[in-house]
């Protein structure tokens, strides 16, 4: 009577006893117990149930596999049934990544993923984020610990940069200086040194890109203008403007990571007072204010100008032209973004602190010397913080064991990936590692382990949605009441506490991040709104709140912002970055941008930009803010560059979530 069974597919094939046998003898060894005929004649009891509970009627896999858990069950054999089930939850998991993964390579197909907004839709993009695809199901399924695997899926936690999990480190600040005076070599010979600014730019625009082929993050180079000064020395202004605008020409087009996009950059000026990297500075932003070929507004590099007393910030520091010129191109262009040196937890370092255009900030250094330059993030994952307050039902107590609970587990998964990388070769990094861009990695060879030089890099834990926690909590945010500010701050602080012993417990830099990806904002969210229903002011938007920013449809003035703010940078140690929004560029208004800066010095802050639409007419080039059409020419094509992840993009590569919150905006008067 037991002809055929029906496929999870639907297809109808002819049953097979034997599948059975073969399937609870496995489960038999798995339990120790090698006995053939003991499986033939639990399969018996199977195929005696079946024909009891179906008769002649079409049965599925699933209604086998039910049935032998109960035999096994009820014959005594509950060890065997353990392992049985196990084997069926494993296949299950397999066959399940192997069905998403499918939904996913056709997605792609379609069109390319937008959470990485920089990431382009051409077949060689579309090649990678397949191969990115395979990956992360092959590392949640085969790689990555049940428990772990488990939180990110169910969305307890994000580890981010999935897809990369075994293979290599996220970014670092790169010795551009080191290089470009020995030269180097990426893979096809020995570049010898620049001798003219155009040459050194060049060649800084290619170690860059090879240095991102290694990484799955951003690249920086956290003393560019000190750098670049020995080339500049000596030359005419106008040969080292046009070396600069080369380089940003560059930025914008050369194509790194099998060509699906152009090299994340971050390039940090403003504190070397010698006339070479002065030189070197002022034409860099010379350029980036004139903008690409046609006056576009460019994507990269991100260019962050240091601010310190004494050398910048006040009228009579020698650097002051420059912070003015600053001011004037970020008037005009968004970039550039500033930090502050003389904040309280950046001035011990003088002026070596460096940021990257994400936010990511490295400079303590349990293993060695605390330097930013030939160090950077291994990795992080952030952390579901109002899903904790939405369990803990308004209770602080359960919201706190929650918790410390997701924080352990956590700060295990991140070391369980810092275990895998560690055991990477030179070989696999072949430009990171073997042309020494890593502190420690001068004397490894080709085959030797990189464990002795990422000692020296970050593992971060970072975190998503402090505004709607509080609100779960509280009922009300932290631009709404000092109540939620107060609570908001212990929060944070209790946090990075429990990360400072994480550091000491594993002797290893743990450092805490105010996470600066916003498409895990609406990955989280989308998640919450299922399992929890609508929560007013929590989960009735399509994202969650950045970080510890105050909501971006929440009203209050620009210095306001600033005050709330402010007090949190200094706890996220691995980065931190806050925005103030305005209706439009603020062109010839430097006294304005100067008020601000010196109020986000005045509230501790360590990285802060200023945002605004910017609009360019591909037709007849025009630039501005358009609601609609071109005012001028009445085109239709239109570059929108906005700021939403510390990069720039175009509207067009932001997924739902970052159009949501872009609509959302309100500017701060």
């Amino acid at each position: 009577m037991l002809r055929q069974i029906r496929k999870r597919d639907g297809r109808l094939v002819s049953f097979n006893k034997t599948q059975i046998t073969d399937a609870i003898y496995s489960a038999n060894i798995a339990c120790g117990v090698d006995d053939k005929q003991l499986a033939e004649n639990l399969t018996d009891l199977v195929l005696k149930a079946l024909e009891e509970q179906y008769g002649g009627t079409i049965f599925g896999v699933e209604d086998v596999q039910d049935l032998v858990e109960r035999v096994l069950i009820e014959q005594g054999h509950a060890k065997c049934a353990k392992a049985y089930i196990l084997y069926r939850d494993k296949r299950t998991r397999v066959r399940v990544a192997k069905s998403d993964l499918m939904d996913a390579v056709e997605e792609i197909l379609i069109e390319t993923s937008r959470e990485n907004a920089n990431v382009g839709n051409s077949p060689s993009a579309k090649m990678l984020q397949i191969a990115s695809a395979a990956s992360r199901t092959y590392y949640l399924s085969r790689c990555i610990p049940e428990e772990f695997s488990r939180a990110h899926k169910r969305g307890d936690i994000h580890i981010h940069d999935l897809d990369w999990y075994c293979k290599t480190l996220t970014c670092v600040q790169i010795p551009l200086g080191e290089l470009l005076h020995k030269g180097f070599n990426n893979g096809h010979g020995y570049i010898r040194p620049p001798k003219r600014p155009a040459s050194a730019t060049a060649l800084a625009a290619i170690i860059l890109q090879s240095s991102q082929n290694d990484m799955h993050g951003g690249q920086s180079f956290p003393f560019f203008d000190t750098d670049m000064a020995p080339f500049m020395e000596g030359y005419e202004e106008n040969e080292v403007f046009q070396a600069m605008e080369a380089l940003i020409y560059n930025l914008n087009s050369m194509h790194s990571r099998a060509g699906s996009q152009v090299p994340f950059s971050s390039l940090n000026i403003g504190a070397d007072t010698s006339e070479g990297a002065r030189m070197a500075s002022r034409n860099l932003l010379l350029a980036y204010e004139k903008g690409l070929g046609r006056g576009e507004n460019p994507i990269f590099p991100n260019v962050i100008f240091r601010l310190k007393e004494g050398i910048n910030f006040n009228p009579a520091d020698p650097n002051r032209d420059l912070f003015e010129l600053a001011m004037r191109v970020a008037s005009k262009r968004m970039n550039p973004t500033f930090s502050f040196m003389d904040a309280s937890f950046n001035a011990p370092f003088g002026t070596d602190v460096s940021y990257m255009g994400c936010r990511t900030r490295v400079m303590s250094n349990r293993c060695g010397p605390e330097i930013t330059e030939k160090r950077g993030n291994l990795s992080f994952t952030s952390i579901n913080l109002p899903r904790l307050a939405i369990q803990a039902k308004g209770d602080l107590e359960i919201f706190y064991l929650l918790l410390d609970s997701v924080l352990e587990l956590t700060a295990r998964q991140l070391f369980h990936r810092y275990q895998t990388q560690a055991a990477l070769k030179v070989r696999d990094m072949p430009f990171l590692m073997g042309q020494h861009l890593y502190l420690d990695s001068e004397n490894l060879r080709d085959n030797d382990i990189i464990a002795s030089a990422i000692k020296h890099g970050t593992l971060s834990i970072g975190y998503i949605g402090l505004a709607e926690t509080l609100v779960s909590l509280m009922g009300v945010h932290h631009g709404e009441s000092a109540d939620a500010q107060k609570l908001g701050l212990e929060i944070i602080a209790y946090m990075r506490d429990r990360v400072d012993e994480f550091a000491e417990y594993y002797d290893l830099n743990y450092t805490f991040l105010a996470t600066p990806a916003e498409g895990l904002s609406g990955r989280f969210l989308k998640m919450d709104r299922e399992t929890f229903g609508l929560i007013a002011g929590v989960t009735d938007k399509d994202y969650y709140t950045n970080s510890f920013h105050v909501p971006v449809d929440y009203p209050l003035s620009m210095f306001e912002k600033v005050s709330v703010e402010g007090p949190y940078h200094k706890y996220c140690n691995a980065g931190h970055i806050s925005y103030v929004e305005l209706a439009g560029p603020p062109e010839h208004n430097t006294e304005a941008i100067e008020t601000l800066l010196r109020h986000m010095r005045n509230n501790d802050m360590g990285y802060a930009g200023i945002n605004f639409p910017i609009d360019f007419c591909l037709s007849c080039g025009q630039q501005g803010v358009f609601p609609q059409d071109c005012p001028s020419c009445g085109g239709q094509s239109i570059h929108r560059v906005r700021r939403i992840t510390g990069y720039f993009s175009t509207i067009e590569r932001f997924n739902d979530a970052k159009r949501q919150e872009l609509m959302d905006r309100v500017n701060h008067f």
